[in-house]
């Protein structure tokens, strides 16, 4: 199975726990699918919200297909989420009683169509986010140290 990644959410590792995430396909015109298979996608501010019974991607930037014409796409219209009936009630249910949100972490081809990787996510508060960045630089100067001990080979 071909999987081929053409945007990751790096902020929402980086604003939120992530707790479960679902696979969900999307409702596109030819224009976006084209500007998605160039890579020219955005789901930096993105996120989920339900409306009527069904789950709608919000805030997710695809750029307009160059080759398109007038009938081109709108770069940040709302797009239909494709979920199971219980999926969306179980997502729709954690962000109303949970207070959680449902964010993108990314897009990707599966098999020639794009799927959206969804995280059902708790937000981070700012000292989460100074003891991340304090590990990873911590965990960088231990790798760091390392590669410096480490004798070269063939020479004494």
């Amino acid at each position: 199975m071909a999987v081929k990644t053409i945007a990751v959410n790096r902020k929402a590792y980086h604003d939120y726990h992530i707790e479960d995430s679902f696979e969900a396909g999307l409702v596109l015109t030819g224009t976006e699918i084209k500007s998605i298979r160039a890579g020219r996608v955005n789901l930096r501010d993105a996120y989920a919200r339900p409306e009527k019974g069904e789950l709608w991607l919000v805030g997710a930037h695809i750029a307009q297909f160059p080759g398109g014409n007038r009938y081109n796409h709108e770069p940040k219209r709302p797009r239909k989420l494709l979920l199971h009936r219980r999926e969306i009630a179980e997502l729709s249910g954690d962000i109303m009683t949970k207070g959680l949100t449902v964010v993108p972490l990314k897009m990707y081809l599966k098999k020639g169509i794009a799927k959206v990787e969804l995280g059902v996510a708790r937000g981070k508060k700012a000292f989460d986010k100074r003891e991340a960045i304090a590990q990873r630089d911590a965990q960088r100067q231990i790798d760091r140290a390392f590669s410096q001990r480490t004798p070269k080979k063939g020479k004494s």
